[in-house]
């Protein structure tokens, strides 16, 4: 087995986007056999869980991350252990000890032009820096890859679906359509509000629905015990900030949640980290554009559709996956250590072309 962690001068790095190295572990018997650091390469958010599946890591372990680079790993087959933090050798033992507890749920936002949060319904971001520090809140859970909160066909999958949500006096608070990009996220896994989730949970591609949500199904009722006072000696660069503002603070994992700046005097600050939509009906137009194959390698629908076009002629092809070799009509199914095998084909050096004069 193989565990890599996002690495800083021996400890956990805490922007996974933002990785530049990765310390990976080769593990035999619940033991550390070796260990090396990697170079990201300057790859980037959800591109670095190819990197870490092409490098056959099977866990990853660090800080804070985002919605979409949890998709991209669990569609590579990689477990997420997050909100990590420490010297990285201590964080692979309490791993392989079972003690390490993970941040598990995902604390994104979503940011606009007014610099606010309109949640987690309309999909997710990597990692923010900016932050006034402090230490609030907590994402409990436990290592391991999104477990599936509800049942539905679409469940566990990774769904792309485009979205136009409004309050019930048909003001738009956003839309996926106007971003000309759709929503992706894994299907029934807490990635998404829950009435959002049980809607794709059912859903044909190509289907639209409009779905009505109370507060219950969305972002739930304002708590009173998510607004809360610090003294401003606490929080770092908390002078600058003003009434009414949005800022983000960090959880003990390194995380980044938004608060809402609601008092302030010359000693003490007051935040509200409810949700600017709790306690608001939501309406939800829905259409579901693609759901991905995930780990069921034997799915591929691209791959289906080049070997139909009949001027292509394809005589074989190679899909590479975790499993063991296999065939099935023109397609061969190869471990992924096999790829080190495969070159390019080269011209010899001297061809012969058949050259028709006859029309000369």
């Amino acid at each position: 087995m193989k565990i890599a962690v996002t690495y800083d001068n021996g400890n956990v790095f805490q922007h996974f986007g933002k990785t530049e190295n990765f310390k990976v572990y080769e593990v035999e018997d619940n033991k550390v056999v070796s260990s090396e650091v990697i170079g990201s390469n300057g790859t980037g958010h959800g591109a670095l869980a190819g990197l870490l599946s092409e490098q056959g890591v099977d866990v990853l372990i660090c800080g804070g991350i985002g919605g979409g680079a949890q998709a991209a790993l669990a569609e590579a087959g990689v477990e997420l252990c997050s909100g990590a933090e420490g010297d990285v050798d201590a964080a692979v033992e309490a791993y392989l000890n079972g003690t390490l507890t993970s941040a598990g749920a995902t604390c994104d936002h979503h940011d606009h032009e007014e610099g606010h949060s309109c949640g987690d319904h309309c999909g997710s971001h990597e990692e923010e820096e900016s932050s006034c520090g402090g230490s609030c809140g907590t994402c409990g859970g436990g290592c391991g890859a999104p477990t599936p909160v509800m049942e539905g066909k679409n469940v566990g999958k990774t769904c792309r679906t485009h979205y136009r949500g409004t309050f019930n006096d048909g003001t738009q608070f956003d839309s996926s359509y106007d971003r000309g990009e759709p929503l992706e996220f894994i299907c029934g896994v807490g990635q998404m509000i829950r009435g959002f989730d049980a809607a794709v949970a059912e859903m044909e591609v190509g289907e639209k629905v409009n779905i009505h949500l109370m507060p219950e199904e969305a972002y739930g009722m304002p708590d009173p015990n998510a607004i809360f006072t610090v003294a401003i000696a606490q929080l770092p660069g908390a002078e600058e900030v003003e009434v009414g503002q949005q800022v983000y603070l960090q959880n003990q994992y390194g995380q980044p949640f938004p608060v809402k700046v609601t008092a302030k005097d010359e000693q003490t600050i007051t935040f509200d980290a409810n949700h600017e939509m709790a306690g608001k009906e939501l309406n939800f137009k829905i259409e579901l554009v693609e759901v991905k194959s995930g780990n069921d390698y034997h799915k591929h629908k691209a791959l289906d559709r080049a070997l139909q076009v009949e001027n292509w002629k394809f005589k074989e092809s190679v899909v590479f996956s975790k499993g063991n070799i296999e065939s099935e009509n023109v397609i061969t199914y190869l471990p992924w250590y096999m790829v080190i095998f495969f070159h390019q084909e080269k011209e010899p050096d001297q061809m012969i072309y058949e050259i028709d004069l006859s029309d000369l």
